[in-house]
């Protein structure tokens, strides 16, 4: 499981270095792909294959499930650590993130997200305007 949040910066070939400790998830390679908000997902490839089976399992015909296949599949790439813990980040992605040279790497969970300092500053003040932390989670029947 991802947890905690750092940060790093981008090295001049747009490389990041993630956490040590999240490097072992990442041994069999992973998959980066466009987030739903400003940010980049990262998934450990056996949890991205997961994710592309829930995929396939949604409607041809909705127009939410295409876009949702395309902004995964069409913004996804393969890659793998070198043995530093570091990945190129395609500047697609970069741009899509608005990374620049320093980024956020948060766990959440079975992934990772990669931000920019100030979109990430925005998600979190987008948080705390929802209210109670306790009313959100009652919501979402937590």
């Amino acid at each position: 499981m991802f947890l905690g949040q750092y940060r790093h910066l981008l090295d001049d070939k747009a490389r990041v270095t993630l956490p040590a400790k999240f490097r072992p998830q990442f041994a069999e390679g992973l998959v980066m792909t466009a987030g739903i908000e400003r940010c980049i997902w990262v998934y450990p490839a056996d949890e991205f294959a997961k994710l592309a089976e829930r995929i396939s399992a949604l409607p041809l015909t909705g127009q939410e499930a295409a876009a949702f296949r395309r902004l995964i599949y069409g913004n996804a790439y393969d890659a793998s650590l070198d043995k530093q813990g570091r990945v190129v980040v395609p500047e697609k992605l970069r741009r899509h993130a608005s990374i620049q040279d320093e980024v956020v790497v948060t766990g959440v969970g079975r992934f990772v997200e990669v931000w920019s300092p100030i979109e990430w500053e925005r998600a979190q003040e987008a948080i705390q305007a929802r209210g109670a932390p306790e009313r959100v989670w009652a919501e979402l029947g937590i």
